[in-house]
């Protein structure tokens, strides 16, 4: 499938140097990068099809973990910022079941479209995961569901949005909460942010937004959809060294299989 049919060239010139200039400075300087219909309304509406006819196959589940994404330390107190439990709920559709026609496969797999990402995120190269099940993933958060405050282990994050929730459902992030490369995880700062004494800030994300982010060192959150329609976004996730899996128990946890 041409590129033309999926992504706006018009509106966001991927392949001009000075756009992808733009585009770096913008992420490193607010550590997130929203544009707003990237997508074109074909490539939306095709995408929509194919998350509506996979909605039986996701795998919904809720999980309870801590802000940091990893085991409790035994040495804190449970109710301690490190430790404190966080409850996030989801279903997924996972790279196997996406169609190998698929409008989001072919985004995926477009040199140009990595390229790009390359550009704006610093990166020399960007690779699919190892295992079947990690690089796309459709993600649906239904009346209830949400994502609790975490950080991610990954340095960036690359989302579509395809339907947001009608209420609620809304992304929410307090950047540059710690500093994880220097092992800074700031327990009193996260402890304000669970308590909910820290203003959150909001993305606005249409249909068709295309929105990066550095969410290693940004705590954030997907509040509860308040409404019956579904929440569907879609994460395009790439390695920057190749043949990197999810792990078999991250994968049994995420998506209910490890195949």
């Amino acid at each position: 499938m041409d590129l033309r049919r999926i992504v706006d060239l018009e509106k966001f010139p991927i392949l001009d140097r000075d756009f992808r200039i733009t585009c770096r400075s913008d992420l490193n300087s607010n550590g997130v990068l929203v544009m707003p219909g990237f997508l074109t309304q074909e490539a939306i509406k095709s995408v929509k099809r194919e998350s509506d006819t996979g909605l039986h196959q996701a795998y919904f589940c809720q999980q309870t973990h801590t802000a940091y994404l990893s085991p409790p330390d035994p040495d804190l107190p449970a109710d301690h910022p490190r430790n404190r439990p966080i409850k996030s709920s989801k279903g997924c559709i996972t790279d196997d079941q996406i169609p190998q026609g698929s409008v989001l496969r072919t985004l995926y797999d477009s040199a140009e479209f990595q390229d790009f990402l390359c550009a704006v995120l610093g990166e020399v190269g960007l690779y699919p995961y190892a295992d079947p099940l990690s690089s796309i993933n459709i993600h649906y958060a239904k009346t209830g569901q949400e994502l609790g405050w975490h950080f991610d282990n990954s340095s960036f994050a690359i989302t579509l949005m395809i339907q947001p929730a009608e209420r609620g459902g809304q992304f929410e992030y307090i950047g540059a909460v710690r500093n994880a490369d220097a092992g800074d995880m700031n327990f009193r700062g996260v402890e304000a942010v669970l308590d909910g004494r820290v203003a959150a800030k909001r993305l606005a994300m249409e249909p068709g937004a295309l929105v990066l982010f550095r969410g290693r060192n940004a705590i954030h959150r997907v509040t509860p959809n308040e409404g019956e329609r579904t929440r569907i976004l879609v994460v395009l996730a790439y390695n920057s060294k190749p043949g990197v899996a999810l792990s078999e128990a991250a994968r049994l946890t995420f998506y209910g299989r490890t195949h």
